[in-house]
């Protein structure tokens, strides 16, 4: 059992910090001296193997009473980029060092935050610009190493000794998920089913203009209960161009939503709509464009309400040109990243160019981040409750919204992107882009925010056994 352990450490990137681990019990700290230990330190994190929106009970035990050290977090993404954070804290008179408890007193994060080795991760200095971490192959972790250092160290960790190390796993799947890919028919993307024979209520989760497959929000709601579909619709490479149109039917939608809701393990008319950013506008028109769509609830992130249904049939990868017409709305960051937020604005007066949120006959929930600098979400929540409320129909809507935070609200825990690279599908060409927020305001957020999503979803689409805790089966 121990070789496998270190095995695994090894191909994690860890080698060093494992011969480190096992020279002795004395270590050389900051000031040049060799502190000695009675007891080797040791790390404790339960749990070491959980999901992703586990929250992590972590201290350091057998330290020096009153013994500055730092504490320091690493992971490689898929994409070979290192991404770190580090915090720094005083033992108390124990010797013991409570990360629930106590408050860290510089780093990437200061005060009393449990997660904060994980939310406020950063590219290690030299990374590649733009880069954004997200989870590509769900059915394996994130592999997180947490080390442990004597004294402030803010820089040059693998020049250090680390006193204690110790590896975390961070799921999307739990045990006993089912990953199914959609190979028939038209309708492109993974299904993901709780384990057990069902059946089970269901969302339809859909991302936004980056396009692509992104399985990792969907692979989570199934570990929370929900069958969940990830739906593809543009930017990949299996999904034909002759799909990537909207027409007054939108067709493509419809079958996804008939695809899940007709699911053997699926309970059929308890099926709600999540969608993101340009997957906002995409939930509200399945809503009320499709006569045949009717969802349980709809959630909303990060989106408006612009309508992008024309007479004739139109391609989804030039949605960007309806609202690029005057560039002269289109901002720029001294470093040249693009604020697209005012593009939309003002929203226009002609109803058909809105969507018909009058329509909306279900439960809807909207989350805004009120620095996003993508859309301008806030306005588009506060104008879609004056739309519903004209019609009667405001009760249905449930408004979320937090300060400091920008656009990109993902599941808890995901490291703050405050400007990534994008790609414009229909210009063939990637630019760097400004979503906002501020790394504490918008991790508060996106471990608010998905509570109340499942909380949403557990109430609406009447889950009986919620999936709360899995981690004593991982």
């Amino acid at each position: 059992m121990k070789y496998f352990w270190i095995t695994r450490l090894i191909r994690g990137g860890c080698f060093n910090h494992i011969s480190n681990m096992m020279l002795s019990t004395g270590r050389r700290h900051s000031s040049g001296s060799v502190r000695r230990y009675s007891v080797t330190p040791l790390i404790k994190a339960e749990p070491i193997r959980g999901l992703v929106d586990d929250p992590i009970k972590l201290e350091v035990v057998h330290l020096v009473p009153n013994q500055p050290v730092t504490l320091y977090s690493r992971l490689q993404s898929e994409d070979s980029d290192w991404w770190e954070a580090y915090a720094h804290y005083v033992s108390d008179s124990e010797g013991i060092v409570r990360v629930t408890r106590d408050k860290s007193l510089g780093g990437t994060y200061t005060g009393q935050e449990p997660m904060g080795l994980i939310w406020s991760m950063k590219p290690v200095p030299g990374s590649r610009p733009g880069i954004r971490l997200r989870k590509k192959d769900v059915t394996v972790p994130f592999l997180v190493t947490l080390s442990v250092y004597d004294g402030c160290i803010a820089s040059d960790f693998d020049k250090e000794t680390a006193v204690a190390l110790i590896v975390l796993e961070r799921f999307y799947m739990a045990p006993g998920i089912t990953r199914l890919e959609l190979n028939e028919g038209r309708v492109i993307g993974t299904m993901f089913f709780p384990p057990g024979p069902g059946p089970f209520p269901a969302v339809v989760d859909m991302w936004g203009g980056g396009g692509g497959l992104v399985e990792y929000r969907a692979a989570l709601l199934a570990s929370r209960g929900f069958a969940t579909l990830a739906l593809a619709y543009m930017g990949h490479t299996r999904v034909p161009e002759s799909y990537q149109t909207f027409d007054p039917k939108l067709p493509y939608f419809e079958d996804a939503f008939s695809t899940l809701n007709n699911h053997p393990q699926v309970a059929k008319g308890r099926v709600a709509v999540l969608g993101l950013s340009f997957g906002f506008t995409l939930a509200l028109l399945m809503a009320t464009e499709i006569p045949s769509i009717h969802p349980k609830c709809l959630i909303c992130i990060s989106g408006i309400h612009y309508n992008l249904l024309k007479e004739t049939k139109f391609d989804m990868v030039d949605v960007l040109d309806v609202f690029s017409k005057d560039m002269s709305k289109v901002k720029f960051t001294e470093d040249g990243a693009m604020i697209w937020r005012d593009i939309s604005l003002p929203f226009s007066d002609d109803p058909k160019k809105l969507v018909k949120v009058d329509k909306v006959k279900c439960p809807m929930m909207l989350i805004s981040g009120e620095d996003d600098q993508n859309w301008p979400t806030l306005e588009a929540a506060f104008e879609i409750q004056k739309l519903m409320k004209a019609a009667g129909n405001d009760h249905l809507l449930t408004i979320l919204s937090y300060p400091q935070t920008g656009h990109l609200i993902e599941p808890p825990y995901s490291p703050h992107c405050r400007q990534s690279k994008f790609r414009l599908h229909s210009k063939k060409r990637t630019v760097n882009v400004l979503w906002g927020g501020e790394a504490k305001p918008h991790a508060d957020a996106q471990e608010d925010s998905w509570k109340k999503i499942l909380a949403f979803l557990e109430k609406h689409l009447e889950l009986q056994h919620p999936t709360a805790i899995v981690q004593s089966k991982m």
